[in-house]
């Protein structure tokens, strides 16, 4: 559990992506080394949704986008991982450079685009996959799929990843994806919601168990369309909700070079603005609608003010590239029961 510090400002003077792609190589070939990175798994079982959590601390969707590392994972003591943003169609995302590290705000700027191997290839992985920790199946569109149209690729999503997911995270606020934030509009995500909890309700007389559905929310709404969003969710069947996606905001990096780049930003800055707009949902869904927190957690007391603004569980991404494996127990260890 000590390694990442020593090998990071190696892994950090190389392009973003690159290591990225080397890391989740490596853990794809040796998923034992999950264990030997991350040290002892932490112990606090929690039930929500009709799930057991192992702990809080979950990675979010985005790290392993096809299911590559799960197993590793798993062995880092995650309680639950998300992976994803999948499509029905391979795609290669948008044009590269598209990733940017900013290591002085602890950020990350990318425009990746969901890029993605498909959803066959991840479920694939998925059903093969040894893990005992909660596994999340984050869907999004293809990138060619005109928007009024995008609900036929979110119900072939579902329908593929139904029968291996545990939870299913509907993505409808990455701002790579040119107007994909236009099905969080009311008239959009209300027909959304209704086709995919109709489908939902048949998929689990099907296949004998209900699988909860999740909304994934951008930081970036008025407070107004925020809150509508989420009694829409609550009152349309939907099982709980993810705050937040990246930011579009510059907020606290503008002095940067990268600042102009494209894409959405992560990572301590962020961290203000996920807050703000989970405390916001919880006053909006009361205390018994599940919640979970991510965006800016690079420490235990960042997960324990998150669960302090009203979030059942967190998630990590952008920390976890920061701080390495270690976070995952420090963050489960503060938010112990």
């Amino acid at each position: 559990m000590f390694v990442y510090p020593l090998v990071r400002p190696l892994l950090f003077s190389l392009d973003a992506e690159q290591v990225h792609e080397l890391t989740i190589a490596w853990l794809s070939r040796y998923p034992a080394s999950g264990t030997l990175l991350a040290g002892a798994t932490v112990r606090d079982p929690v039930r929500l949704m009709g799930l057991e959590f192992r702990n809080r601390v979950g990675l979010a969707a985005g790290l392993d986008k096809n299911g590559e590392c799960i197993e590793a994972f798993d062995r880092m003591g995650f309680g639950f991982i998300e992976i994803g943003t999948v499509t029905p169609r391979p795609q290669p995302g948008n044009p590269r450079p598209r990733m940017f590290r900013l290591p002085r705000e602890r950020a990350i700027i990318n425009r990746l685009g969901f890029n993605n191997q498909g959803v066959d290839a991840l479920v694939a992985r998925a059903t093969r996959a040894r893990r005992r920790a909660v596994l999340g199946i984050n869907i999004g569109k293809n990138a060619d799929t005109p928007i009024e149209r995008a609900e036929d690729d979110y119900l072939f999503c579902l329908n593929k990843v139904y029968p291996v997911a545990d939870y299913i995270t509907i993505n409808i606020s990455s701002p790579n994806t040119a107007g994909l934030r236009d099905l969080q509009q009311a008239g959009h995500f209300d027909r959304l919601l209704r086709s995919l909890c109709e489908a939902r309700e048949q998929l689990s007389d099907r296949h004998g168990k209900r699988r909860p559905l999740l909304i994934k929310i951008a930081p970036d709404m008025e407070e107004a369309q925020l809150l509508e969003l989420a009694q829409t969710a609550r009152a349309r069947g939907i099982d709980g909700l993810i705050a937040t996606n990246t930011t579009t905001s510059r907020s606290g990096v503008e002095h940067r070079a990268e600042a102009g780049e494209a894409g959405g930003l992560s990572g301590a800055p962020l961290r203000a603005a996920a807050e703000r707009v989970l405390r916001g949902l919880r006053g909006a869904v009361g205390p018994d609608f599940p919640l979970i927190g991510v965006g800016g957690i690079l420490s235990g007391a960042d997960a324990l003010e998150r669960r302090n603004a009203g979030a059942d569980l967190v998630q990590i991404y952008t920390g976890f590239i920061y701080r390495g494996p270690s976070l995952i127990a420090e963050c489960a260890r503060a938010l112990r029961s």
